[in-house]
């Protein structure tokens, strides 16, 4: 199993965007969705419900992948479900 490191801005991303980190490690283990990205890093989506904002969002985690090692960049969650979830341009 690879080790996961979560950035310093990760962290904060999740403080500040009030996202839960038990639910971004859901995201990281049972994504929705895999997207390449630039920079050879990847976007995990995964649909869940907010509780802060009451509504269906897609949560996604941007990842770096270093050897052994999955360094977590970032968290956001969007409402553009269409976008993240079914296909739609990134």
């Amino acid at each position: 199993m690879r080790r996961v490191r979560w950035t310093a801005h990760a962290e904060a991303s999740l403080r500040d965007r009030e996202i839960d980190r038990t639910e971004a490690q859901h995201t990281i283990d049972a994504p929705d969705r895999r997207i390449a990205s630039r920079g050879g890093r990847t976007v995990l989506a995964r649909r869940y419900d907010d509780p802060v904002l009451g509504q269906p969002m897609a949560l996604c985690v941007v990842l770096e992948e270093h050897g052994a090692e999955t360094v977590v960049v970032t968290v956001y969650k969007s409402s553009k479900l269409d976008k993240y979830l079914k296909g739609g341009a990134a």
